[in-house]
């Protein structure tokens, strides 16, 4: 980028010197990209699992209804300006007819090996205006030759191939993950290699340098992006694209590091943050229910793309060969609340003032933070580190977004600011914050202001700010979260404090007339609890959730098996996110009391990698614990594939002890895992 130097009469106006490490022009356009999809799709979709071992069958490849297309426009519609695919992850089987290996598509029913996956993207990628990035894992469980120089040779040339018949690519994705336990052409053995050296790091920069020249490479270590640090979306609130690259190499054990980067960094190595929209990279039945929330999606934008990262949000592509409709469902909605959160900008137009700039000169003017170009910015003087950057407002406005960002073609400068609303004649601190990068975006509780003020307290050079801009996002109105302690206590829970929430305990509709949720109630009978949210300022109405309650488990206890455990209590503290596990294969609970009992309920286990979960179970009533009396049995239809709560009728039965016990269990774990169990006194669809 040319830098102009301007003249101010017989005065040269020199634009700041760069401070620190400088992006690249390839760098300058990622930072641009922002926003865009991972697709996890590969043999682990077909096999549910996550890393393949690298022995599966080529046959098992075999998607019903695959449509790249339909993955594209839901990436543009969902505002992400390109995808990265998985070309080949560790298991080692290639999307793309390569001539590296039999393990490919070329060998699978689809397309009768005819097909590419690569090539049917990047022409929908260019169809639908999108960019396109490949991940291509260096580790390959599959072939005889890992851990050899002869593997060295294969991978760079599937590198080759990739970056040559594809047409353009934005980036080059490579995974921190090698060595380890594999197929390996049949050897079935464990292979350690030295990340630092075994794939010739040096060759492969220097042949995507020559054959994708504006693309950038991914890995813990870059050279161009850094990975955050997590792999659940967030930056640290400090995040420096900068860090100490030569320190850092594929697999470093100081990766925590990577959320905040290096103050002193000596190479420009900005941080992407990388998360699934569901709990696994790749698609699984099971986790069709856990898919992202919207206000857990928004927390994401806003905690890596508002935190100087770019957010590489993951599809996990099913086995029809499509992005599910559960996950398109919470994209769109993760679109239009960002759509309406950044739908009026306020400061433009407004009067604007700064305690310094740069030579007195226009081009570095105040006005330039305004006008909606980043190739502009405001300056302070050489020397300036400290500024304040006031906006008034022709009158006083609700206000409770800021973004900023820094001109960063000159490096990341600012240390230290807050952000400030004048209330009522009186200044109020917003927040206090310390970098800003590329992009920075602060949240906060409306206000109602006639001035907001950024008081710059430390920058490592002159303060260079390229975009400024004011917004008053509106309410976030989502169905409020119903749930119940052990206890009996129930709450109703909506992300955005300031939205109503309104129920009803029978079975009406609930409306702004109902009861207003002011705090937890006692609910230990049978209830049905029905809620919405309201935006009090405009009546807009999220949709109704409905929850039934039977008894609350406050008297319940675990007379089998006899247990010192803490965690016992989790297998019936109404909280199906907590687990306990027993060797037992069955447990007693005394409810405290006897009932007429109708039924039972059993959560299973929820965490991403599952265990003993029940299949086949036998489940028996009494009211002495002595006296058993069998009252149902048989199969969990499909849920090792949707962990869904199971509700099991049977006829009235007097109990005060329940047994539950587990006739099968999946997996090779002997234990079997209990997330909840209740009992139901009557039909839930019936009361």
């Amino acid at each position: 980028m040319l830098l102009p130097i301007v003249m101010l009469g017989c005065k040269t106006v020199a634009p700041p010197e760069p401070v620190g490490p400088t992006p690249s022009e390839r760098q300058m356009a990622w930072h641009k990209m922002e926003y865009y999809a991972f697709v996890h799709f590969n043999m682990n979709t077909f096999t549910n699992m996550e890393w393949g071992t690298g022995a599966e069958s080529t046959n098992q490849f075999n998607p019903s209804n695959l449509d790249v297309r339909q993955w594209a426009k839901v990436a543009r519609e969902a505002g992400m300006k390109g995808i990265v695919l998985t070309a080949k992850h560790h298991d080692g089987f290639c999307l793309w007819p390569t001539k590296t290996t039999e393990h490919s598509v070329k060998n699978s029913p689809w397309k009768n090996g005819q097909g590419d996956v690569v090539k049917e993207l990047s022409e929908a990628c260019n169809d639908y205006g999108l960019k396109l990035g490949l991940y291509l894992s260096p580790w390959d469980r599959n072939n005889e030759y890992y851990g050899q120089p002869e593997y060295v040779k294969i991978f760079h040339e599937q590198l080759r191939e990739l970056l040559t018949n594809y047409g353009e690519l934005f980036e080059i994705w490579f995974d921190g993950a090698n060595g380890g336990s594999g197929y390996y052409g049949g050897a079935n053995e464990s292979r350690k290699i030295d990340s630092k050296t075994y794939y010739d790091w040096e060759r492969t920069t220097a042949m995507i340098r020559k054959l994708q020249p504006n693309a950038v490479i991914f890995g813990d270590n870059g050279p161009d992006v850094r990975w955050v640090g997590n792999e659940e979306g967030w930056a640290n609130a400090t995040n420096w694209n900068i860090m100490r690259k030569d320190e850092i190499y594929p697999g470093w054990p100081r990766y925590v590091e990577l959320r905040s980067g290096h103050e002193d960094g000596t190479h420009w190595l900005p941080a992407e943050a990388d998360v699934s929209i569901r709990p696994g990279w790749y698609y699984h039945a099971a986790e069709d229910h856990q898919v992202k929330t919207l206000p857990h999606l928004l927390d994401i934008y806003y905690n890596a793309i508002g935190r100087n990262a770019a957010l590489l949000l993951n599809l996990p592509v099913d086995t029809r060969g499509l992005v599910h409709e559960k996950d398109v469902e919470q994209l769109m909605a993760l679109k239009e609340q960002i759509d309406k959160d950044f739908a009026h900008e306020l400061s433009g137009g407004q009067n604007i003032e700064v305690s310094n700039t740069r030579g007195d000169y226009p081009d570095y003017s105040a006005k330039n933070m305004l006008d909606g170009n980043n190739d502009t910015y405001w300056a302070t003087d050489d020397g300036v580190t400290k500024a304040t950057i006031t906006v008034s407002f022709e009158e006083p406005t609700e206000v409770n977004r800021i973004v900023l960002q820094e001109f960063i073609p000159l490096g990341q400068r600012i240390k230290k600011f807050t952000v400030s609303a004048r209330v009522d004649g009186k200044w109020k601190i917003l927040d206090e914050q310390t970098t800003v990068g590329h992009k920075r975006i602060l949240r906060w509780e409306t206000v109602l202001a006639d001035k907001v003020k950024i008081d710059i307290l430390e920058s490592k050079g002159p303060i260079l700010l390229s975009n400024l801009a004011l917004y008053r996002a509106p309410k976030l109105v989502v169905e409020p979260i119903i749930s119940r302690n052990r206890r009996g206590l129930v709450s109703l829970l909506v992300p955005d404090r300031s939205v109503d929430v309104f129920y009803t305990l029978d079975s009406s509709e609930p409306s702004m007339d109902s009861q207003k949720y002011l705090a937890p109630f006692l609910v230990e009978k049978p209830t049905t609890v029905k809620a919405i949210a309201i935006n009090p300022e405009n009546g807009q109405v999220s949709g109704m959730v409905v929850k039934y309650f039977d008894l609350a488990k406050n008297d319940w206890k675990l007379v089998f098996p006899i247990s010192e455990e803490k965690d016992v209590i989790k297998l019936m503290d109404d909280n199906p996110e907590t687990f306990w596990a027993t060797n037992q294969k069955e447990v007693i609970i005394d409810l405290g009391r006897t009932h007429e009992l109708n039924g039972f309920t059993y959560w299973p286990n929820q965490e991403r990698y599952p265990f003993g979960i029940i299949t086949h179970y036998e489940f028996l009533v009494s009211e002495d614990n002595r006296n058993w009396q069998p009252v149902a049995a048989g199969e969990f239809g499909n849920i090792v594939n949707s962990r869904i709560e199971q509700k099991v009728m049977f006829h009235a039965t007097k109990g005060r002890y329940i047994k539950l016990r587990a006739l099968g269990v999946d997996g090779t774990d002997p234990r079997a895992s209990f997330a909840e169990i209740g009992v139901l006194t009557q039909d839930p669809h019936q009361e």
